[in-house]
């Protein structure tokens, strides 16, 4: 473990913090601009489900490989990699408007993140000292559930003054300063004793997520049944036995399936996963109902979300201590159930839905994620030795990281086919290309051609704010069953306190 003084060492928390920061508001910042994106490029709901889930696929199908590359070559040299990388493919962002071209920046940025975000965890373990590697934990919890709420603020005060791209150009800023501040107070760390890089096995685990990503994403437009979602699917679940049977058979694997066996760090890897695949899915479904649906503006929207992290990061900084009291396995559990049920009251969401409702359902469900954020990801970082502290980060990094982006995936997906499915009816009598575009946005409502239509254009309107309600509706509740699915299953499978 590196030592330091107790000054540098409170530097660290705070530098590491940023980067974090950096990687989260990557997500969260982004959308917020989706309406705004989404009217001035012309994509589509599937398009703006890849924009962001291009970063978060990539992210998380190479979170483990990078998490061995920091413990072989040194954890801040990583992180100054990352940030750099990070930092390019926001610039590119800044100079294209074309849906294809932002899908294949956001790809490469996830390359970046996922150098960065394992790394992050991984530097506080090996830089703290025992006693205060919990409440250290804490504040990273902290920072990466209201820090996505903090980016998103800072992406709509952009957006009031200038276009959506200004998105990138935050991305930009916080690389840079994070990666001047690594450079002048974070300590390099690495494995003594590093094994052999597994190529193999990260090439596995990214066309595992990514294969799966993609069906869910394109299987409402192409369809459940059509030939290429079957092939994506298969695909997808040929390469996750591949990758299974791969780490079961090297000495040195990137991530080794028995693991799983311990049932505390199961339990703590699959209550990140679900906390995340239902808060990045949310975002991704609530802004774009606070802007399409009730007509805020982002700035407007970001501010509706405002009271999440007050409630999330002192419940986030406060859970060790809870858990050190009434345990792991009855805390996270009920984490994961009162999450579900602010998810039941925000699944009530309607288009004249008062602003005090909302409020009430995000307290709850960031109560929830404060409280069992922090132990699960405790839990999940304790099962590893100091000198893999970068695998067991990258564990609780991919725990997040592939929940939130099967959580973009599949709840977008819910949302896309109810809103198709509501809408086809509305759009029977209409002109080939304008039923398509309406169908595949409810962006496409305001635009010159629905305008037009006069009288019967504003009830085609009124008609997608409904569908796209019902939508919400829908995915959301989706949300809230997996919640409560996992609530039990970490109950069950995390065991007796004694068995800790």
């Amino acid at each position: 473990m590196t030592v330091l003084s107790k000054q540098r060492t409170r530097l660290v928390l705070p530098v590491v913090g940023l980067s974090l920061m950096a990687v989260i508001s990557a997500v969260s910042g982004l959308n917020v601009a989706l309406p705004d994106m989404a009217r001035q490029t012309g994509a589509s709901q599937t398009q703006l489900t890849w924009i962001v889930d291009a970063y978060t696929v990539v992210f998380a199908g190479l979170l483990f490989f990078a998490g061995a590359l920091g413990d072989r070559y040194g954890r801040r040299r990583l992180l100054l990699v990352g940030l750099g990388l990070f930092g390019v493919g926001a610039a590119l962002g800044l100079a294209t408007n074309d849906p294809v071209q932002l899908i294949v920046v956001r790809a490469f940025m996830g390359i970046g993140a996922a150098a960065i975000m394992p790394t992050t965890l991984s530097i506080i373990t090996t830089s703290f000292p025992e006693e205060e590697r919990p409440r250290a934990i804490g504040v990273w919890v902290g920072i990466a559930g209201g820090g996505a709420v903090l980016g998103l603020v800072a992406s709509a005060l952009l957006l009031e003054w200038f276009p959506w791209e200004s998105f990138f150009a935050l991305n930009v800023g916080l690389a840079v300063i994070a990666a001047v501040g690594v450079y002048a107070v974070v300590p390099n760390s690495t494995d003594e004793d590093p094994p052999a890089l597994d190529v193999v096995g990260g090439l596995l685990s990214l066309a595992t997520i990514a294969s799966l990503i993609f069906g869910i994403i394109e299987a409402p437009d192409r369809g459940w049944t059509d030939p290429v979602t079957l092939a994506v699917f298969g695909l997808g679940l040929v390469s996750g036995v591949l990758f299974v049977a791969w780490e079961l058979r090297i000495p040195n694997p990137l991530l080794d399936p028995r693991l799983f066996l311990v049932r505390r760090f199961s339990a703590g890897s699959l209550t990140i996963a679900v906390q995340f695949f239902a808060s990045f899915g949310f975002f991704f479904i609530v802004l774009q109902y606070l802007q399409f649906v009730t007509g805020r503006t982002a700035l407007e929207a970001a501010v509706a979300m405002l009271p999440l992290p007050f409630v999330l990061i002192p419940t986030a900084r406060n859970a060790p201590l809870i858990a050190r009291r009434f345990g792991f396995r009855r805390v996270a559990p009920l984490g994961l159930l009162m999450t579900a049920v602010g998810f039941f009251l925000l699944s009530r969401l309607a288009i004249d839905t008062p602003y005090w409702f909302f409020v009430i359902g995000i307290l709850v469900f960031g109560a929830g994620m404060g409280l069992a954020g922090t132990p699960a990801t405790t839990v999940v970082t304790g099962a590893l030795p100091m000198s893999k502290q970068g695998v067991a980060s990258a564990m609780n990094d991919a725990a997040r990281e592939v929940g939130s982006a099967f959580g973009i995936a599949i709840l977008g997906a819910v949302l896309n086919q109810s809103y198709r499915a509501a809408m086809a009816p509305s759009v029977a009598g209409l002109p080939p290309a304008v039923a398509d575009r309406v169908l595949s946005s409810v962006a496409f409502t305001g635009s010159p051609a629905v305008q037009q239509l006069g009288a019967a254009g504003q009830v085609l309107v009124d008609h997608a704010r409904e569908a796209f309600v019902g939508g919400v509706s829908d995915a959301v509740f989706v949300g809230c069953l997996v919640l409560g699915v996992a609530a039990v299953l970490v109950f069950v499978i995390a065991g007796p306190e004694k068995e800790a």
